[in-house]
């Protein structure tokens, strides 16, 4: 699988992620991308031929194998990673979208036109639920991940021997997974790693919402204080306000001058 394609993709989200998104991306592709190329695939490339079990009935090994290893972990994570890397271009293509809105509406009318956006790349309106909604879907789809993981494979422990007594196997045997200590070590590995992009996704979900939370009281509290200026200046010059409306409805209520023409 070309991951460098994927990781050209997403170079471009970086630019419109927070502090932590940054870190978030740098996680999944040095720590679980990578991790996942260099080693995994090679821990876990000889599995089926390297399952050995203690008998000779045909079918008996090819039955174990399915069943302690139903879904292998390699197209598992490989699964993972790509639903849980391209909800992040929703947000590149969310801005595209913007650009091009702004675009078209300089060229209809002209460019010293008011502007769409102030800034295309900013977090406000749709562009800030799109962000975090990426998140939010990004955190259930490790959430849900790990919890397969764990419930397919019953843990993340690795015996060097499991007894397999499916049909057609003549009665109990024994079976023996190869390097079992190097997969139960990369196996925690990659659950650690999701669980830091989960916590790193919550944090920045917090960070956003609170940013706005903080935005919207600073607004309230800056027109609570004009309000406030404005009742405290009619408190101290009471008449100010009754002159301004009486001159007012003089001037409307004046007649306009007459003019008169004399005619010699």
């Amino acid at each position: 699988m070309n991951w460098a394609f994927l990781q050209s993709l997403l170079s471009g989200v970086n630019r419109y992620s927070t502090a932590f998104g940054r870190i978030w991306l740098s996680v999944v592709f040095l720590f679980r991308v990578m991790v996942f190329v260099v080693a995994a695939e090679k821990v876990w490339g000889d599995e089926q031929k390297d399952f050995k079990c203690n008998t000779a009935q045909p079918g008996c090994h090819n039955v174990c194998y399915d069943h302690f290893f139903p879904v292998s972990h390699v197209r598992l994570w490989a699964l993972q990673l790509i639903f849980v890397t391209c909800p992040s271009l929703l947000v590149v293509m969310h801005v595209a979208y913007r650009e091009e809105r702004e675009r078209k509406h300089r060229l209809k009318y002209g460019e010293g036109c008011k502007r769409l956006y102030q800034n295309t790349g900013k977090k406000r309106g749709g562009l800030w639920w799109t962000y975090v909604l990426t998140l939010v879907f990004k955190m259930g789809v490790d959430g849900t991940f790990v919890y397969l993981l764990y419930h397919i494979y019953e843990g993340y422990h690795f015996p060097s021997l499991v007894k397999c007594s499916q049909a057609p196997c003549p009665n109990v045997v024994d079976c023996f997974i190869s390097r079992p200590t190097e997969k139960r070590i990369f196996t925690i590995f990659m659950v650690v790693t999701s669980l830091a992009c989960i916590l790193l996704s919550f944090c920045e979900i917090v960070y956003l919402v609170g940013k706005r939370c903080r935005e919207c009281i600073t607004k309230i509290h800056h027109s609570r204080q004009m309000v406030k200026a404005a009742s405290l200046v009619s408190v101290k010059n009471p008449n100010a306000l009754l002159e301004s409306n009486t001159m007012k409805l003089v001037n409307k209520d004046q007649p306009a001058p007459s003019y008169s023409v004399a005619i010699s």
